[in-house]
């Protein structure tokens, strides 16, 4: 642990600037509904220069109310700029609740100085930021730290080593393992890696260069993610992208490369209390509940939110009640306000049935209950007598299987219609019987499957869907694993899928999805055993699924 000093400057009769936040900030904040109502009329006082950890300046917006008195700071440090629409959300309107915020832009990135890195310089910047901040005659001691996705990340790596005016975070939406969000089950995530590198290269550039390079990627999506090798083919919409090529040159999780990405051990030893939030469609949910976890098992004030929510949507069409959550606990643990504190620590939002449901932790009891898949389609909770295939199909990676909706971070994210996907060839579908009464699922939902293949390298992706009374069905939750057999006998592979809280209503049926795959959401498996970004050639895989597979649900309650 790194030694903190208490240096805290003197408070003197600080003179305010003059400066009101910038007019596209506050033409935002007057759109917004179903907010608290503004307690302070904001100050702004943009372009201070902080010293990072190399020297580098990192250039910083501050927000303030414009009223006398001692109010705590909230530090919000981002590589997406310091504009929009970081300078509503966070720099205006919390400091109309009382707040003095300091916007910062991440080193390298929209006018800072040096040279960004995905995630090796953000626990020495943070905390050079806060060494500043202890020589600003405004600021009082008491600190709190707010953001979403990356700007999550750069709370957890503060909270390594957290300084003692460190007070509460608020992680939205949060990142603090890279490579998880780069990988899963072996595979690349192909759409997020590029959905990130242009936010990451583009958005602290401004909106036009932003919505230029998000256009270049549209047009050319389907000649990247289908080009062979896969590795380097974003660069004519994108352009070098150092750290992006990285991730991809570097799939294995104990490759050096990786060595200090992971933040994942501060919720292990935090004492700051802090409040996550996610949603259920949410790219990072996964993240959000591991540290959860975490933070339980450590014994540190925490709590949890979960939306009906994508992991853009979270902060648009549930603002309010992110926004409520976050400042009822920023008001707690900084202001020694508890009154807006919910009286559990998890709060989900239960899908089909449309309400939230308060709970005492996460993911709460539940018996595991085993759907079974039949050779007939259907899923049932009796186990086949008989022992043996139950059915095939062709996975072709030259026409693979397309990604529907799901945990995203683009506008098809989220519940989606599954009918055309499920009419492929190259799509299992297992189908309860119309269920006589509800069933409601909270917890980890995954797969048990026994799968045999030609090649011996094949992905397996597992979805859970809900088909309701007319028949359509809709994604739930799902998740993809790589998987390697020998010859023709089944291997049997878990396919973790995320989480979930749904109740399935009654006359409505429970679906398990299977296929080789999800694309462009994940890089397409080759067949060969090549790593997909190297691969040239490409090798049509069967796919054959046997008994003593099963869906799990963790069954609570109605």
């Amino acid at each position: 642990m790194t030694p903190h000093t208490h240096d805290v400057v003197p408070r003197s009769n600080w003179a305010a600037p003059s400066g009101k936040p910038p007019l596209p900030s506050r033409m935002m904040r007057a759109t917004w509904r179903g907010l608290p109502a503004k307690q302070h009329e904001v100050g702004w006082e943009p372009g201070l220069e902080v010293p990072g950890a190399d020297g580098s300046l990192l250039r910083t917006d501050h927000y303030f109310p414009r009223t006398e008195g001692d109010f705590p700071t909230l530090l919000v440090r981002s590589p997406y700029g310091r504009g929009l629409p970081w300078s509503p959300l966070f720099g205006v309107l919390f400091a109309e609740q009382g707040f003095h915020v300091v916007l910062q832009s991440c080193r390298g990135t929209a006018g800072s100085g040096g040279r960004f890195d995905l995630w090796r310089n953000e626990a020495a910047d943070g905390q050079a930021t806060v060494s500043w901040l202890r020589k600003q005659p405004w600021f009082t001691g008491i600190l709190g730290s707010i953001g979403p996705s990356y700007l999550g990340y750069v709370q957890w790596a503060l909270a390594l080593d957290p300084p003692p005016e460190l007070k509460a975070m608020v992680v939205q939406v949060g990142l603090h393992d890279p490579h998880a969000l780069f990988y899963e089950g072996g595979a690349l995530r192909l759409e997020t890696a590029l959905a990130v590198g242009v936010g990451m290269t583009y958005q602290h550039q401004g909106l036009m260069p932003l919505m230029r390079a998000t256009l270049r990627l549209q047009r050319g999506l389907r000649k990247i993610t289908t080009a062979r090798p896969l590795r380097g083919a974003h660069v004519p919409a994108l352009g070098e992208v150092p750290w992006l090529d990285g991730v991809m040159a570097h799939p294995d999780a104990d490759d050096p490369h990786w060595n200090g990405a992971s933040v994942a051990e501060a919720a292990e030893r935090s004492a700051v209390p802090t409040a996550l939030v996610t949603g259920w469609h949410d790219a990072l949910a996964d993240q959000t509940f591991e540290q959860f976890a975490r933070l339980r098992r450590s014994g540190c004030a925490s709590s949890l939110l979960v939306g009906p929510w994508t992991h853009t949507s979270a902060l648009q069409q549930g603002w309010p009640e992110v926004f409520a959550e976050s400042l009822a606990w920023l008001r707690a643990h900084l202001c020694g306000d508890p009154s807006g504190l919910r009286p559990t620590p998890v709060r989900v939002h239960v899908g089909g049935e449309n309400a939230w449901r308060d709970l005492d932790d996460w993911p709460p009891a539940a018996t595991t209950a085993d759907w079974f898949p039949a050779a007939n389609g259907a899923l049932d909770r009796q186990a086949p007598v008989e022992s043996g295939p139950l059915a095939s199909f062709r996975y072709d990676p030259d026409d693979p299987t397309p990604s529907v909706g799901g945990p995203l971070l683009s506008r098809r994210a989220g519940a989606q219609d599954n009918g055309t996907l499920e009419a492929r060839d190259d799509v299992l579908t297992f189908t309860s019987a119309p269920l006589t009464e509800p069933v409601d699922v909270l917890g980890p939902v995954s797969a048990r499957l026994r799968i045999a293949t030609d090649t011996g390298h094949a992905d397996v992706f597992a979805r859970l869907c809900e088909v309701d009374a007319h028949g359509r069905s809709t994604n739930i939750c799902d998740g993809l694993v790589r998987l390697r057999t020998t010859g023709q006998t089944p291997a049997e592979v878990t396919v973790p899928m995320s989480s979930t809280a749904h109740r399935f209503a009654a006359g409505h049926r429970i679906r398990l999805q299977v296929s080789g795959g999800a694309h462009p959401r994940y890089a397409r498996s080759p067949g060969t055993g090549e790593t997909p970004v190297e691969a040239t050639r490409l090798l049509p895989v069967h796919l054959t699924l046997h008994t003593g597979s099963a869906l799990r649900l963790p069954q609570g309650t109605p």
